[in-house]
């Protein structure tokens, strides 16, 4: 999959001022991407903050969306390691897995919904420089939705199965993830038996090698649909990988230590087995 030009200048603009400082201060204090757009937010309900006055911003652009994509796979460990012990857990730790992915694609791609001042925020790159726009958020811009359409609008994940609009659907991942939220009576639970690090790699391990024929995107019918929820969280997890080695490479400071998260080195090495027809191997 081929990834356009300006998508791939986005991504290495955005990345290359984290090359300048060391890995390990690099991000910024809890809330500081939603403080800076709310205090750069312009007074009506649309606006630009002109370039030159975006730097901070679209540094915290990049770092939130590394930042989210720790979280992907911090609750991906999380849900393996509760396949046997409890599958509502399990298959909610595994849908935000998901979530927290494709919000980091959003971010990647410039995308930000800042729920204080009930705005869009778009971060795009034009002529050799960071933009920052403002738009009004809408009763259909719930952050569940949000992301998943701005990450499915990209060309580079139009085409890709692994992404959905994420209905409310039978066939969708919210959907799935609100009957394990939320539903009434659900079914029986396990003993409890928690997994030891041995079983949580098997675990990993086989979820990257399942082949099958199209994403098995999780079914509300067939809840807790475990294995569905943790193949599709999975390879969301490894396309946000790929695409930054692919555009920024794996000498950025930054990117060089974030990428292999020493909590998670024993657990998973972002390989998969996947059809041909399904594989995204990103060009540049």
């Amino acid at each position: 999959m081929k990834i356009d030009t300006p998508l791939q200048a986005h991504v290495a603009e955005a990345f290359a001022p984290l090359n300048e400082a060391a890995a390990a201060h690099a991000f910024p204090a809890p809330g500081a991407l939603s403080a800076a757009l709310d205090k750069a937010s312009p007074p009506g309900l649309v606006g630009e903050v002109a370039p030159g006055k975006t730097p901070l911003i679209t540094r915290m652009f990049t770092t939130a969306a590394v930042d989210m994509w720790m979280r992907g796979v911090h609750s991906f460990l999380i849900s393996a390691s509760l396949t046997n012990v409890s599958p509502i857990w399990a298959s909610a730790s595994g849908y935000y897995s998901s979530h927290y992915s494709v919000r980091a694609i959003a971010h990647l791609l410039g995308f930000f919904q800042l729920f204080t001042k009930k705005k869009i925020v778009r971060l795009e790159f034009r002529s050799g420089h960071f933009v920052c726009s403002f738009g009004a958020k809408t009763t259909h811009d719930r952050e569940h939705r949000f992301y998943w359409k701005a990450v499915k609008a990209s060309p580079l994940f139009a085409g890709d199965l692994f992404f959905t609009l994420n209905p409310a659907l039978d066939e969708s991942d919210v959907g799935h993830r609100d009957r394990a939220n939320y539903a009434d009576h659900l079914p029986g639970f396990p003993m409890f038996r928690p997994l030891n690090a041995a079983d949580v790699r098997t675990r990993i391990e086989r979820i990257s090698e399942i082949e099958f024929l199209a994403p098995p995107i999780p079914r509300v019918s067939l809840y807790p649909d475990l294995e569905s929820v943790q193949i599709v969280a999975y390879h969301r997890l490894v396309r946000f990988r790929s695409l930054v080695d692919t555009v920024v490479g794996t000498e950025n400071r930054f990117w060089k230590v974030q990428r292999n998260p020493p909590w998670a080195r024993d657990f998973m090495d972002f390989q998969l087995t996947e059809e041909a027809t399904l594989r995204s191997e990103f060009t540049v």
